[in-house]
């Protein structure tokens, strides 16, 4: 790393639901430095981001005043400062102009990055957080195509020349929480290590199932009630089922899938690179801190950085 690429430029903030991660980016959008916390915005008690900001990225500020970016759920409506939703298609150039600037109580100026929006036949769609991983995506050489964002709310983006063009999301993890937890279906579940086997199972039903998945769900039950998967898997089939059905939708109507893009950094997203496996398609996976990559070049297109 050389002494240009080290110097301090910008701070980048990838607030979740769930997580806090923050970046030193240096001045041609290398990552100097990170910090990270489990204080999503739903563990901030009394919405007191501002503190937890301070008290995170403090010893940066402190050093040098940089411009600072925010992006994800911490723009939504239960987070700081709401931002509205920015139509496809959607680059860099596009998430510049649509940054809503911010004065913290310390002289700090935050720029928050909007979230995206798209309407399709049976409603609206919405992102916060993941356009801006999409955005950081082209500074690597990832521009076109498709790429899936594993997690509790599954997101599905199509890319052509650095700008995502539609996306859709699947609530994949949060059916099977939901599924697991309450209903009949987790009642032979039990904890164990990870099974391959009954995973692909599950995709490989989901893959085929196409509309079916209401029926295919009572197999959950009754494979191991027959003893056809140990109860051990059963959660692991469920999984595979749930991915390979959404795999199946998200795929179906693209003509030409080619290379799918993982971005995640969880061992969610290597069941995904399974169940695409399964079900023929070629992967790669997104480096973790791609979202700095975008936080970067976002402040770039704005005029925040050289």
């Amino acid at each position: 790393m050389n002494s240009v690429a080290s110097e301090p430029a910008l701070i980048g903030v990838d607030w979740g639901t769930s997580s806090f991660r923050a970046f030193l980016i240096g001045a041609e959008g290398d990552v100097i430095d990170g910090v990270s916390s489990p204080e999503g915005i739903m563990q901030v008690a009394g919405q007191t981001f501002e503190a937890v900001l301070d008290r995170l990225i403090g010893p940066w500020v402190a050093k040098a005043n940089l411009p600072i970016l925010a992006s994800g759920m911490i723009t939504s409506r239960n987070g700081w400062v709401e931002t509205q939703y920015a139509e496809m298609p959607l680059g860099a150039g596009g998430l510049a102009r649509a940054l809503v600037p911010h004065e913290a109580a310390n002289g700090a100026r935050i720029h928050f990055v909007t979230g995206a929006s798209t309407e399709h036949a049976g409603g609206p769609d919405v992102m916060r957080g993941e356009e801006t991983q999409i955005i950081g995506a082209s500074s690597l050489g990832l521009s076109e195509g498709m790429f899936v964002m594993p997690g509790t709310h599954s997101k599905w983006v199509q890319v052509a020349d650095g700008k995502i063009v539609d996306f859709s999301t699947y609530m994949t993890g949060e059916i099977f929480s939901a599924l697991k937890e309450h209903t009949i279906l987790g009642t032979l579940m039990k904890e164990d290590a990870f099974s391959e086997d009954a995973f692909v199972m599950g995709v490989k039903a989901g893959l085929s199932g196409e509309s079916n998945l209401l029926h295919s769900l009572f197999h959950v039950r009754t494979l191991p009630l027959m003893g056809k998967i140990p109860k051990v898997a059963t959660a692991d089939y469920l999984s595979g089922l749930l991915i390979g059905t959404e795999v199946a939708a998200a795929t179906g109507e693209v003509k030409d899938v080619g290379t799918i893009t993982v971005v995640g950094r969880s061992d969610l997203s290597d069941r995904y690179e399974i169940a695409l496996r399964t079900a023929g398609f070629d992967s790669r996976r997104a480096p973790d801190d791609i979202v700095a990559k975008g936080h970067f070049l976002i402040a770039r297109a704005a005029g925040l950085v050289g």
